[in-house]
């Protein structure tokens, strides 16, 4: 089995709803964001799927957050935009994109500081 990892950023702002603190109040953050891609056998050019691609797809993706407000942006708009919720996002939005036969999301990283983040992973 091989991993293909890619990072990238992004960045936005969002508030929490229920948090009961500073929190809950509008704030910005630059995100982080690593996707881990397992594959089961590489191709004819020795790779389990393109970095560059697997990138493109991610910012893709994330280019719907960047410079926004996550509150008001589905699905966020209604779930909390909490980075454990981001994370699940992004994992389902790129698994239904690329998961085939030999390639699949393994997880999903968001961080919203440098030393904070959830990931999301299905077994």
């Amino acid at each position: 089995m091989y991993e293909v990892k890619v990072n990238t950023k992004f960045s936005a702002a969002h508030r929490l709803r229920y948090y009961d603190g500073k929190y809950e109040n509008l704030h910005g953050h630059n995100w982080g964001a690593t996707v881990i891609v397992e594959a089961e056998e590489l191709d004819a050019m020795g790779v389990g799927i393109d970095f560059v691609q697997l990138k493109k797809k991610v910012e893709a993706i994330l280019s719907k957050l960047d410079y926004q407000n996550i509150n008001e942006i589905p699905p966020f708009d209604k779930l909390n935009p909490s980075a454990e919720n981001i994370a699940r996002w992004v994992f389902q939005d790129l698994a239904a994109d690329i998961n085939s036969a030999t390639v699949r999301v393994k997880r999903v990283e968001i961080r919203e500081m440098e030393d904070c983040g959830a990931a999301y992973y299905e077994d």
